[in-house]
């Protein structure tokens, strides 16, 4: 089992980030709440990471603070949630604010992300609510490290958007829709993305 891994970050194009560890570069696939905490290219990341085995392949995902690979872990446990949903899920409204949603019963918040119908989130509130509490008193979080991002230009940026919001389960016309109703000038795609999807939970 790989559980963490710390070296020079080569690519970050949602969901996928590139990490050269001594010569070996890992491939992993994060939500977008780490993507936000991400370094500049060539600095020194470390991500907590989980490995899913399946017969057909082998994916490493990765996360900002042990808190967040708990929450996703917990997640994945949930009947009918996989790891994609999971960090669909995580991407749409990160793990304090799915916690909330959770506390509260709040379905309609849940349905808003994608892939989650009216009867997926009801299981998720029944099935991971004392799980909650317990990840809860878990506080041992660690923070990537954060410098200022070079501006992409407003075309390239919207594009890269409109394409990582494809993967994390949106269909294209509506991944368009989402990011047309941001305001993009001056924001790289990270930004972007995380503008689009706070509207969408918020309209």
């Amino acid at each position: 089992m790989i559980g963490r891994l710390r070296g020079t970050l080569i690519s970050k194009i949602p969901p996928l980030i590139l990490i050269d560890v001594q010569g070996v570069g890992y491939e992993v696939e994060a939500p977008m709440s780490t993507f936000y905490q991400l370094p500049e290219l060539e600095q020194e990341v470390t991500l907590h990471t989980h490995l899913i085995v399946r017969e057909d392949a082998q994916f490493l995902c990765g996360f900002a603070t042990e808190s967040e690979r708990h929450m996703f872990r917990n997640l994945i446990r949930v009947n009918g949630v996989g790891a994609k949903l999971a960090l669909g899920i995580l991407s749409g409204m990160g793990a304090d604010d799915f916690a909330l949603a959770i506390q509260q019963d709040d379905v309609k918040s849940l349905t808003r992300l994608p892939g989650v119908g009216k009867k997926t989130a009801e299981r998720l509130i029944i099935e991971m609510r004392d799980k909650i509490e317990q990840w809860q008193q878990d506080d041992t979080t660690m923070q990537v490290q954060t410098e200022p991002r070079a501006a992409n230009s407003a075309l390239d940026a919207a594009g890269e958007a409109v394409s990582a919001l494809t993967s994390l389960g949106y269909k294209p016309q509506e991944a368009s829709k989402m990011v047309r109703m941001v305001a993009t000038s001056g924001l790289n795609s990270e930004e972007i993305i995380r503008e689009a999807l706070k509207s969408s939970l918020s309209g």
